[in-house]
C-alpha cells in the first residue's frame, strides 16, 4: 500500500521523470501535490500498469491535485550537461510551473541537484512508495508518450509510435541503418543488436 507523504509538518510535492533510458527525445518530469488524504485502489508506479490504465489515472490524478505540472528538458540540452542533470533540470522546471510552491519534496532516485531553499528527501523506488511520486511517474510518462507519437510521424521509420524512444532491436538497427535524426541524444551510445547474439 503507497502512502500518502512522507512528512506531514510541510506542503509536499512528489517528483519523477520518465525517458532517462532512451535514445531518443526529451526527459519528462511531473511535480504533483495531493490532497493530505489522497488515496486511491489503482496508483501504482506507471511501470506496473497498462498504457489504458496510465491514461485513465492521468485524468483522475489532474482532476484531483492540488497543483500538478509537467516539463521536459530535449535531446540537446541531454547531451550537453548528460542525462542525470537534466533529469533534474526537468523536475526543476516541473517543481517551478506548480501554482502552489511546496515546501518540501519527495522525489524518486537516490540523488537530486537541491531546487532552490526547498528541503527534500529521496525514495528509491518511491513511486511504487507514496502516492504523489506515482501520481508523477504517470504525468511524466504519458505526456513523454504523447510527444514521441506526434514525432513519430516526422520518421516513421525508427517506430517511435511503439518504442517511445527506448533502445528496442529495431530502433537501434534503424539507427545504425540510416543515422541519427534531429530528436536522437548524441551522446548516447547506439550497440549493435547482433552483437547480443554471441
Amino acid at each position: 500500500m503507497l502512502l500518502a507523504r512522507y512528512q506531514h509538518e510541510f506542503i509536499e510535492a512528489g517528483c519523477d521523470e520518465a525517458g532517462r533510458g532512451c535514445l531518443a527525445g526529451p526527459v519528462f518530469a511531473a511535480a504533483v501535490i495531493l490532497p493530505y488524504d489522497f488515496d486511491h485502489a489503482l496508483l501504482n508506479d506507471s511501470k506496473q500498469l497498462s498504457e489504458e490504465i496510465r491514461y485513465e489515472l492521468r485524468i483522475e490524478i489532474e482532476q484531483r491535485a492540488i497543483a500538478h505540472a509537467v516539463a521536459s528538458a530535449d535531446n540537446v540540452e541531454i547531451d550537453a550537461i548528460n542525462i542525470l542533470n537534466a533529469s533534474f533540470l526537468a523536475m526543476h522546471r516541473a517543481i517551478a510551473k506548480l501554482v502552489l510552491s511546496p515546501q518540501f519534496l519527495i522525489i524518486d532516485g537516490n540523488r537530486f541537484n537541491k531546487y532552490r531553499d526547498t528541503p527534500h528527501h529521496c525514495v528509491v523506488e518511491g513511486d511504487a512508495k507514496y502516492f504523489s511520486i506515482a501520481a508523477a511517474s504517470i504525468l511524466a510518462k504519458t505526456y513523454r508518450d504523447d510527444y514521441m507519437k506526434q514525432i513519430a510521424w516526422e520518421h516513421p521509420e525508427y517506430d517511435w509510435h511503439k518504442n517511445k524512444g527506448y533502445p528496442t532491436i529495431k530502433h537501434r538497427e534503424t539507427v545504425l541503418r540510416i543515422g541519427y535524426t534531429p530528436y536522437h541524444r548524441r551522446t548516447f551510445k547506439v550497440s549493435n543488436p547482433q552483437l547480443e547474439l554471441f
